[in-house]
């Protein structure tokens, strides 16, 4: 993919994640007439989440009619799709990463969008329609937040700041409580947003000084991943394995934390 291509699906992605979040901010406005369905244990969707991931879907493939497509509302049937396909180009998508919040009127959570080329990203965006703030990257050319340029926190202590941490129940609790309690007994604080993404987007621009989340999925932190890279941060090696079909683990901030953080971690 040459720059020009590359700047036009990034215009373009800039232009629809905007659309799409009036839709979904639309849909919070009105929470309360959504149907609800729960997937399982903590995951719930709405009609919310299907309508703004169709939108997103509809518009990539009009305007790039060649490009796979990979979003958490059918994520089995997307992965086998573009795997068939030997796609190169891959749209990754969360439609609205924090459901939970966003079905509770809490206003911390966000859309957001990658494209994956040949198994590296080269753009992320992620949306937050509540405080009208869009974090962009393209790769190797930095990280904007409302198109002024962000960087990490001069962070090079866990007591320089606040490091986000995620947890789901697709793994045991003890991984998480094994991060928190040497992060605590070193001084340092967390915070738990309730969206991956947007905690990723907040490491990019300097709120948090890093992030732990002990399993993720692709469509949740691709964008975050390649904001905090072009912000001057370290990210852990997400996509190795089979990372983008079964997600991993994530572990990202500033890169002084890099060894203490690692070790906060429980041995693989």
């Amino acid at each position: 993919m040459n720059s020009n291509e590359r700047q036009a699906r990034f215009d373009f992605a800039k232009s629809l994640i905007l659309k799409a979040g009036s839709l979904a901010h639309d849909y919070f406005e009105r929470r309360e007439a959504l149907t609800i369905e729960h997937k399982g244990l903590q995951d719930v969707v709405s009609i919310a989440d299907k309508a703004v991931e169709q939108l997103i879907r509809d518009e990539l493939a009009t305007a790039f009619s060649k490009d796979g497509f990979l979003g958490e509302e059918d994520a089995e049937r997307d992965i086998a799709n573009f795997s068939a396909n030997a796609t190169s180009h891959i749209w990754v998508v969360d439609p609205i990463d924090g459901t939970a919040l966003f079905l509770n009127g809490i206003p911390s959570w966000c859309i957001s969008i990658a494209l994956l080329v040949d198994g590296e990203i080269q753009l992320g965006l992620i949306y937050d329609p509540c405080n009208n703030e869009l974090f962009a990257a393209q790769k190797g050319l930095g990280a904007l937040l409302n198109d002024k340029p962000i960087s990490i926190a001069d962070a090079q202590s866990v007591k320089d700041g606040m490091i986000g941490v995620g947890f789901s129940h697709r793994v045991k609790p003890n991984t998480c409580l094994h991060f928190l309690e040497h992060l605590l007994n070193d001084g340092g604080m967390y915070v738990r947003s309730g969206s991956g993404a947007l905690s990723l987007a907040y490491v990019a621009a300097g709120r948090l000084i890093g992030y732990y989340e002990p399993h993720i999925n692709a469509w949740d932190c691709l964008a975050g991943i390649l904001l905090i890279e072009e912000a001057g941060g370290w990210v852990d090696d997400f996509l190795s394995g089979n990372g983008l079909a079964q997600g991993n683990p994530i572990l990202c901030g500033a890169k002084p934390l890099k060894p203490v953080m690692s070790d906060y971690c429980l041995p693989e």
